[in-house]
């Protein structure tokens, strides 16, 4: 948010400086004291029913992964007070949100510090997490997630189900812009419905894990890299659309036109990709 406010704000000033309008810029707001608060809310009384939870996050790194008796425990560390997080919980819904910049000044860009670091609990989880330009690790094996949901900027993301998801998932869901993004252990995922949605960048999907029912997959992309990485043995369906200027596949892979498909028993993934124009490398 604060990369396209400052642009914006500049722009405006040479705008008005052009037509002979004297104005004052804001000025640039150093850092304060590094301070880290401590978040923790325990598990609900019922620890079987589903916890809807949001994380609302702007610029910094947030690391995101199991490992705690509490529904949610960690850290949030920050050195501009305006980013101190709040948190609000209710029965059956929590939402952790990064604290919004009052325009009082332009901060310091090369020393910000803003970093979640937080563990979820063993609780059915219908997680959404909103972000800006950041960096993100993901470590949701183990956890029982029933849905999930990414949405973010220019990201540098990498997720992991380094095992099994502990319910079912009825939808995962990862909406970026111009990124860097990589998801391993999918297989592990256990969704019905995955769809994937991004600007140009490079982009690495994983679906090897424990693939326990059939699955589909939407993918919508730009100008990309996409590679798509699937153990042998599962049966698979591939359907592009679009511009897509390049295919490259490892054996083991037949094509008829624009559909790709592997040999294989056991549940089936099924994909539809559509990509703007760029290059699709099918692998093991």
């Amino acid at each position: 948010m604060l990369k396209k406010i400052i642009p914006a704000i500049l722009v405006l000033a040479l705008a008005l400086m052009a037509c002979g309008v004297s104005i004052n810029l804001p000025t640039t707001v150093p850092p304060g004291p590094l301070t880290t608060d401590q978040i923790s809310l325990p598990l609900p009384a019922d620890a079987t029913q589903t916890v809807n939870m949001t994380l609302d996050f702007g610029a910094g790194i947030l690391k995101l992964h199991g490992g705690t008796d509490a529904l949610v425990s960690g850290t949030a560390a920050y050195n501009f007070a305006d980013f101190k997080p709040i948190v609000t919980s209710a029965p059956g819904t929590v939402t952790i949100e990064q604290g919004n910049w009052h325009l009082n000044g332009i901060p310091d860009l090369s020393k910000i510090k803003n970093e979640w670091d937080l563990a979820l609990g063993q609780v059915p989880l219908n997680l959404a997490i909103n972000a800006g330009a950041y960096d993100a690790t993901y470590q949701f094996g183990g956890l029982a997630l029933t849905n999930l949901t990414i949405k973010d900027g220019a990201a540098k993301a990498k997720l992991d189900f380094s095992s099994p998801n502990a319910t079912q998932m009825s939808l995962l869901r990862y909406e970026t812009g111009a990124s860097n993004v990589s998801l391993t252990g999918l297989g592990n995922a256990d969704f019905s419905i995955m769809e994937f949605s991004s600007g140009a960048g490079n982009y690495t999907l994983d679906f090897s894990g424990a693939l326990k029912r059939d699955a589909s997959v939407h993918i919508t992309t730009g100008v990309s890299n996409l590679t798509l990485v699937i153990p042998p043995g599962i049966p698979v369906q591939i359907t592009t659309e679009g511009g897509l200027s390049n295919v490259t596949h490892d054996s083991g892979w037949s094509q008829n036109n624009n559909v790709y498909t592997q040999q294989g028993s056991g549940s089936q993934l099924t994909f539809v990709i559509e990509v703007g124009a760029g290059n699709l490398v099918l692998t093991h």
